[in-house]
């Protein structure tokens, strides 16, 4: 099952900030809306309002906008502020991750730099020997330092003789009838898969096994 990340603190914190200017903005909205119906109804019941009154209520609408517009500005700055240190967040991740690539692909191609070092060796010799068990030790012998250094980075073999075919990890390419195994198993691969890591890299190229066919059976085909 998939992994839920987590939201980083910047864009957690600037969700918390736009929620607080909603509710603010909708409370303020509420109580100006609940003081002007007031006047209305006061004024639709032919109730006497004085001068003084009204200019109350004015003062305190105004003053209700102002509060408004500052906690707007208020929020409006905090916001750019959030965005500023989230393209900042972004920008030092990127570099992270392009360091650790670099260090990656050095670690690697250092691990790989004796097996260039013992072709060369093993090239120089063949020029010079007649010898093949010797160029073929040397070649088996580059074949495993070479297999070492990428197990080492978490490659894995597939190689799947014997085995049942599984469409996953196997691509088959050819069927053939045999009644040495059972059905739908792989009798012969011919070119082994890889995993990195437990991830599927490249799928095994494999032959499988089907049922023998009686003659009823391929008379009715």
């Amino acid at each position: 099952m998939p992994k839920r990340h987590r939201e980083e603190p910047e864009t957690e914190f600037q969700n918390i900030q736009e929620q607080r200017f909603q509710d603010t903005k909708e409370k303020l909205v509420e109580e100006t809306i609940e003081d002007e119906n007031l006047i209305v109804y006061e004024e639709e019941k032919g109730s006497p309002i004085s001068v003084q009154d009204s200019e109350s209520q004015v003062k305190k609408l105004e003053e209700k906008v102002k509060q408004l517009e500052a906690e707007i500005a208020d929020y409006v700055d905090t916001l750019k502020r959030v965005q500023a240190q989230f393209e900042n967040y972004k920008k030092r991740i990127k570099k992270e991750f392009d360091t650790f690539t670099q260090i990656s692909t050095h670690k690697l191609v250092k691990q790989l730099l004796p097996v260039l070092d013992n072709l060369e060796r093993a090239l120089s010799s063949a020029e010079s020997t007649d010898d093949k068990g010797k160029i073929i030790e040397g070649v088996k012998l580059i074949y495993h330092q070479f297999k070492e250094a990428l197990e080492k980075e978490g490659l894995k073999t597939i190689d799947p003789a014997g085995d049942r075919f599984d469409p996953y990890f196997h691509e088959a390419i050819m069927q053939v009838e045999s009644d040495e195994h059972e059905d739908n198993t792989v009798v012969e691969v011919f070119q082994k898969g890889y995993l990195i890591n437990d991830h599927l890299l490249r799928p095994a190229i494999v032959k499988v096994s089907k049922e023998v066919e009686s003659r009823e059976q391929r008379a009715e085909g």
